[in-house]
């Protein structure tokens, strides 16, 4: 049986963790990387793998699949002599719990920890001035909205988001909180217990994997030269025009 391709850029939190749950159980795959700030999703080779063109997108002998939350359950179904109950609990209030975060975290701590992420990283080098103060401190209110309600409704005295041990939750949801941490915004003080937590998800994960996973996002300084030098930088800027010009 062919390895399973994964077709990734590791600075996007999708794509970590989707990497980081296949590695992390032991799942074979081929690295396929995808530069988003190079614009490779543009390519005519990448299109004919995904109309979506947005990465992560699974290849699995002739099945293709794009969404990373629908790629982490295929994963988890596919490979279940692999992957251990607590991921994606089959007990039905555990799952749900897991499919509940999952659902929530797409407009609250994605959409925030990306917002934050793109203002401080790519709107300065993308639009050629810094972003109004009034717009960072709305966004990091936000932010910081998001992680009350992660503390407060997910977590609240648990060890994980839904008990004792991780589960797809844990790791979606601290992919999106690097995303911020890596443009220099200090998630974890003040937040001992979401500390506590993160610390407990990257003993779970293994720290050298998680590490190795993050690696690219802790050394965002570079990136903004990437997109200045690319050809898809009028492309950018016509993205960031539609997303921040309310």
């Amino acid at each position: 049986e062919e390895d399973m391709e994964l077709y990734l850029d590791l600075r996007s939190q999708p794509c970590r963790s989707v990497f980081l749950f296949a590695r992390a159980v032991g799942i074979p795959f081929e690295f396929k990387l995808v530069d988003l700030s190079k614009g490779q999703q543009y390519t005519e080779e990448f299109g004919d793998i995904s109309a979506v063109r947005k990465v992560p997108v699974m290849k699995d002998g002739g099945f293709v699949l794009t969404e990373s939350t629908s790629i982490l359950k295929y994963l988890v179904q596919k490979h279940r002599a692999l992957v251990k109950d607590h991921w994606f609990p089959e007990d039905l209030q555990q799952r749900a719990r897991v499919n509940e975060y999952l659902s929530w975290q797409h407009l609250n701590l994605r959409a925030h920890g990306s917002k934050v992420f793109l203002l401080k990283a790519l709107f300065p080098v993308v639009m050629g001035y810094e972003v109004a103060q009034e717009k960072m401190e709305a966004a990091v209110e936000d932010l910081n909205q998001s992680l009350r309600l992660l503390e407060e409704k997910f977590l609240q005295s648990r060890a994980f988001l839904i008990g004792e041990k991780i589960s797809l939750a844990d790791l979606v949801a601290i992919v999106e909180i690097m995303q911020p941490v890596g443009v220099g915004v200090d998630v974890f003080g003040g937040r001992p217990r979401l500390a506590a937590w993160r610390d407990r998800v990257k003993d779970a994960i293994g720290e050298r994997l998680f590490d190795e996973g993050h690696e690219e996002v802790m050394k965002t300084s570079g990136l903004g030269e990437e997109i200045k030098s690319s050809s898809q930088l009028g492309e950018f800027a016509l993205k960031f025009r539609k997303l921040f010009s309310k």
